[in-house]
């Protein structure tokens, strides 16, 4: 007597053997990661490798031809079709929900006396829970992408304590018309509320402008402002921890001098390495000079987009645009200036960002 309910094993099957497939594509082919590309490849696999006793039992139950909820689909696709176009995490929600439906439908069936001795449930559990986690890893890929590529020229950081009580959301306007790319917000001395409403001026002026902002150590502030991203060092919180902490959305910056250091940021999940110091500065007087030999070797090391900083200035910013720094922050070669945006402007031209 045939088994009606592998026609639903049947169809579950495919629609997550769809599902799994696509994400794995966005995985591979957008965002090029190949951890990610892998563990999709696994799921993918082991599904099969579940069920392929079953193969020849499936296809004999399958009946599309007079499947009632053919038209019903059909009706649906539709509907659906005359819908605002999906953005790309709509389309990883979907395809992630509609293989851990099934995957669950599967598990719940092979429950049945009848299922249970040809398919084991608590595989398909453990598939389902292991998507959970995956999916999430994309998604949060996904999210970055767009502003790690926007993690390119001139990156301009507004300390405080150089600034010395200038206005720091009108010295945030004039980088902004001059081209800068990314800002930075950075002050190791002063209280957290009163950085707080200057955060939020400056987070209005890079909003309103597709301009990068990023607060230096404070994974409160970046909350509490909704900032683009955090920076840290190398004695803030591991950055485990504050991955685990920020919303998915978010960047994280690391800074390192040492090529170890650099994959170590980025195996922890950096979305960009700061490199520095790469020429003596007179901001931070007891930096490490590295040298632009050292930004090379990082280069070779990572893949991820490299920020080179430290003493950097019109004379010799394009030696580390030609070292492989996809972006250059500068301090004092923007700050110590009167006219902010030219300064900036000049600094972008250098950089043949202009």
């Amino acid at each position: 007597m045939p088994l009606q309910e592998l026609r639903i094993v049947d169809a579950n099957l495919n629609r997550a053997s769809e599902g799994l497939r696509l994400l794995e594509d966005i995985a591979r082919y957008i965002l090029d990661d190949s951890t990610l590309t892998q563990q999709f490849k696994n799921l993918r696999h082991n599904l099969a490798e579940e069920t392929k006793l079953l193969g020849i039992k499936l296809l004999s139950h399958r009946n599309a031809e007079h499947d009632v909820g053919a038209s019903i689909a059909s009706a649906g696709y539709e509907q659906a079709s005359k819908q605002p176009q999906r953005d790309l995490p709509s389309v990883i929600t979907a395809n992630a929900k509609r293989a851990e439906e099934s995957l669950r439908t599967i598990e719940e069936l092979a429950k049945l006396p009848q299922i249970s001795p040809m398919l084991h449930s608590n595989k398909f559990e453990q598939l389902r829970f292991s998507l959970y986690t995956v999916e999430q890893q994309l998604m949060s890929r996904v999210l970055r992408q767009d502003k790690i590529k926007r993690l390119t020229g001139l990156y301009v950081i507004l300390d405080r304590q150089i600034l010395a009580g200038r206005n720091e959301p009108e010295i945030a306007k004039q980088v902004i018309q001059g081209g800068g790319k990314v800002i930075q917000l950075r002050d190791k001395q002063g209280s957290k509320a009163e950085l707080l409403p200057i955060a939020q001026k400056i987070k209005d002026l890079c909003s309103k402008s597709d301009t990068l902002f990023i607060i230096n150590d404070y994974l409160d502030l970046v909350l509490a402002v909704d900032a683009d991203g955090l920076h840290i060092g190398q004695r803030d919180l591991p950055l485990p921890i504050i991955r685990r902490e920020l919303p998915v959305d978010k960047v994280v910056g690391c800074s390192v001098n040492t090529v170890s250091q650099a994959v170590k940021a980025q195996n922890e999940g950096a979305d960009y390495i700061a490199v520095g110091s790469i020429f003596p500065t007179t901001t931070k007087r007891d930096a490490t000079v590295v040298g632009v030999d050292r930004l090379k070797q990082i280069r070779q090391a990572v893949t991820s987009p490299l920020v080179a900083i430290g003493g950097i200035n019109e004379n010799n910013i394009s030696q580390v645009t030609a070292a492989g720094a996809s972006s250059v922050a500068v301090i004092s070669a923007v700050l110590s200036k009167e006219d902010i945006k030219g300064a900036t402007k000049i600094l972008v031209e250098k950089m043949g960002m202009s």
